[in-house]
């Protein structure tokens, strides 16, 4: 299975191409991202790219892809609407395009987040913009996964990279068990959510196609993990 992953460098990638890493059934990992992860593997190929509105310099690069694990995003805060809709919904609908191309059996996921809104019409801004991008992704001609994690607890070393959000785990973590053991669906890791993205891949186009918490937590412990 050849993957590539969009956003290795940040929190949640970083579980992601970690458990790509490990998966046996995984033979090539491709990153693509603006700079080094400073990560070295056998498995592993880098492609640096500075443009994510145009990526056909590297379409060579990503040519073959089984799977495509989308976790390139960007905080509201400190950013106007213009700059989040280019990242939350321009580069992850380039992406798709060019990688399922002739290609209908890829499997994207599209990490987007608890409180998505489907339907384009409410009052939050970022709501609607993950949604639009959801919606867009499903229906286009391939298989298709929308994941939304609520609260992630980091793993293995993985860090996010928006200073607020450093701040708020930081100062969190220690709540963690006990908003597990009272809302276990509410919750997730980032290994669980690299295990599930591996997870659905398996399905093979069957459902569901928008996971909570409780659906990537599910496949994240599964066989498949």
């Amino acid at each position: 299975m050849k993957v590539v992953v969009f956003g290795a460098s940040g929190m949640v990638g970083h579980g992601v191409l970690r458990a790509c890493l490990l998966d046996d059934e995984v033979t090539e990992v491709v990153t693509v991202g603006r700079g080094p992860l400073g990560t070295a593997h056998p498995k592993l190929r880098e492609v640096t790219h500075a443009d994510f509105t145009d990526l056909s310099a590297i379409a060579g690069e990503l040519a073959g892809a089984d799977a495509c694990f989308y976790c390139l995003g960007v905080s509201t805060a400190g950013h106007s609407a213009e700059v989040y809709q280019r990242v939350s919904y321009d580069f992850p609908l380039t992406a798709a395009r060019l990688l399922a191309a002739g290609n209908p059996e890829l499997t994207f996921t599209y990490v987007s987040g608890a409180g998505t809104d489907s339907t384009e019409q409410g009052r939050v801004a970022w709501a609607r913009i993950k949604g639009r991008t959801e919606n867009a992704l499903l229906a286009m001609d391939m298989r298709a996964y929308m994941f939304r994690p609520g609260w992630i607890r980091p793993m293995h070393g993985a860090v996010s990279r928006t200073r607020t959000y450093r701040t708020i785990y930081a100062l969190t973590s220690w709540l963690y068990p006990l908003v597990h053991r009272l809302a276990p669906d509410q919750v997730t890791t980032t290994e669980l959510l690299g295990r599930s993205m591996l997870g659905v891949v398996r399905l093979k186009g069957a459902g569901p196609h928008i996971l909570s918490p409780r659906d990537i937590n599910r496949l994240g412990a599964g066989p498949a993990a």
